[in-house]
């Protein structure tokens, strides 16, 4: 299984890197910005994204859109640390399958990315 964490925080990245080993992820890629996400969807492919929405260059909900149309099957959480409820609902209607607001703590990372892991 891979993974694309994409966060401009190295913090968060590789916060969600070490709390998601568990999961068992053959490989996991990094993207500080949503073009860089989009690109490393294309040519890396991964079974789940992890996306923050508030990033440079291209923001998350912009690239969830973006990969969404090459891939209407991508599983992606999108993880932000923007709390409000429209956030959130509009995430999920650009085809976001899960939410988490930041701070994330272990148990909700792994609680989301199981979700994602089921058939």
């Amino acid at each position: 299984m891979k993974l694309l964490i994409a966060d401009d925080s190295l913090i968060v990245r590789r916060a969600i890197e070490r709390n998601v080993a568990w999961a068992g992820f053959g490989e996991i890629r990094f993207a500080a910005n949503g073009r860089r996400a989009l690109e490393e969807y294309r040519t890396f492919r991964p079974d789940i994204v992890t996306m923050d929405i508030t990033m440079p260059e291209m923001d998350g909900l912009t690239a969830v859109d973006a990969i969404l149309r090459e891939d209407p099957a991508a599983r992606i959480l999108v993880v932000s640390a923007l709390a409000d409820k429209s956030t959130a609902v509009e995430a999920i209607k650009r085809g976001a399958q899960g939410f988490l607001l930041k701070p994330i703590t272990p148990e909700s990372l792994r609680e989301a990315v199981a979700d994602l892991l089921e058939p």
